[in-house]
């Protein structure tokens, strides 16, 4: 077959790298192999370049398109909002609508709070945890991601040597530049190691515990049997505040999030990218009693952008969508599908890897076929051998992130699923014979 080429989107990145730094505006869009993309558009599970190529798309923008690229409702009713006006430093029915979607849906969420990024949300969590508690400390755990800025980017990518013996894990800062004194109310563990955070908790200084409730930035590692609501207990019992970042897990691997999915009720937690289908919203949601300090005790919380009018009219199409639950029951069926038609594959070829995950978002990992239950296990991954993977898939017309996840959207229908795993297979083919050469 012949193969993609990607010479214009790289002759336009270096031209770009003149005016935007690195020619991205994320870091996380850098040094992807051969070159990061320049798209023209999105249909349905498909990706548009402007090389003329058409892909099929895991990555999703990382999360946010759980219906595909365009959705019709959704991108109707933005169009539709806009035709209203675009920015009124007030409030919209179609605010009040989203928020009332939300707390429907979400266990936890008796009130909730609208912001634009999930980065925002999270230090709004934190903010209510110190004020509710009168506590200066959170417990963050090794290999989650809570955002980019100073106060939690700790530990978020140790090697197994910076990051110092897996019990007793070392606080490792994520950045060049960071301010050292962000982490000192910052208290690394282990995730999935529920004895060590009891421990932790017993010191009585902690205000509250934040966490992917499945640890879908790595590995999209599940907890272990009766972990999430042994925290639960120890969070209550503690007087800490239970935080869920559900940026990842909400309203992408249930209707109401993974602590549906789990049965284990968070007393706040954040969400943002599947919530509105790729429009920049995020949420705060929890307690009355917390959410409501924001009012009464002296907590702020602000932003221009928040509950911006076409992201809320958005968010609403999103959200009465997902609320039936069609959208579940498609990507759970194709979703199991794709992760076993990898793992059968890769297995046929005789290379060690191991498939894990939700149906919704999985992760697919080289060179290791054990399950994968903390940080430290995963970092036992064949990176480089991924990337080959992952890089001749792209040339063939498949593109997934480099990090291993896979999303999967409701677009991504039984011809798109058969067409990926018979890329795959001709893929991996070729990797192992040209590393047997």
């Amino acid at each position: 077959m012949t193969l993609n080429s990607f010479e214009r989107s790289r002759l336009r990145m270096d031209e770009a790298r003149r005016v935007l730094a690195g020619g991205v505006s994320s870091n996380f869009r850098l040094g992807i192999s051969p070159t990061p993309l320049v798209i023209s558009r999105g249909d349905g599970p498909y990706l548009y370049d402007i090389d003329g190529n058409r892909l099929i798309d895991y990555y999703l923008g990382m999360g946010p398109m759980i219906l595909g690229h365009n959705p019709p409702a959704v991108i109707e009713a933005a169009r539709a909002q806009l035709d209203n006006g675009i920015l009124f430093a007030g409030q919209t029915e179609t605010e009040f609508e989203a928020a009332r979607l939300v707390c429907e849906m979400v266990p936890c969420a008796q009130r909730v709070r609208f912001g634009s990024s999930g980065t925002e949300v999270v230090q709004a969590a934190l903010r209510l945890a110190r004020a509710a508690t009168g506590r200066a400390t959170i417990v963050k755990f090794e290999g989650h991601y809570h955002g980019w800025v100073d106060s939690v980017q700790w530990s978020v990518a140790p090697t197994a040597q910076s990051g110092g013996p897996p019990e007793h894990p070392i606080k490792v800062s994520g950045s060049v530049g960071q301010d050292p004194a962000s982490g000192d109310h910052i208290s690394i563990l282990p995730w999935n190691d529920l004895r060590a955070l009891e421990e932790r908790l017993a010191q009585g200084d902690v205000a509250g515990v934040l966490m992917e409730p499945a640890m879908c930035n790595t590995s999209a590692i599940a907890p272990r049997p009766g972990y999430l609501d042994g925290v639960r207990a120890a969070c209550t019992d503690s007087g800490a505040v239970l935080i869920f970042d559900e940026v990842i897990t909400g309203f992408r691997v249930a209707a109401g999030g993974a602590q549906q999915l789990f049965g284990v009720t968070p007393d706040l937690a954040t969400f943002g990218k599947a919530i509105a289908n790729g429009f920049p919203v995020a949420a705060l949601a929890g307690r009355a009693d917390l959410m409501d300090m924001f009012v009464s005790a002296g907590v702020v919380h602000g932003g221009t952008y928040n509950a911006h009018p076409m992201c809320m009219a958005a968010a609403v199409a999103t959200l009465r969508e997902l609320r039936t639950g069609a959208v579940y029951l498609t990507i759970e069926e194709r979703g199991r599908r794709l992760m076993t038609g990898i793992s059968d594959l890769l297995s046929r070829h005789g290379l060690p890897a191991r498939v894990q995950g939700f149906p919704g978002i999985f992760h697919v990992a080289f060179g290791i076929d054990s399950p994968i239950e903390t940080y430290r296990d995963s970092l036992g991954v064949d990176r480089a051998r991924y990337v080959e993977f992952t890089t001749a898939a792209l040339a063939r017309g498949v593109r997934a992130l480099e990090r291993g996840a896979w999303f999967l959207s409701s677009t991504h229908d039984d011809d798109v699923l058969e067409r990926t795993l018979e890329t795959l297979d001709a893929v991996v083919a070729g990797l192992v014979a040209e590393h047997d050469d």
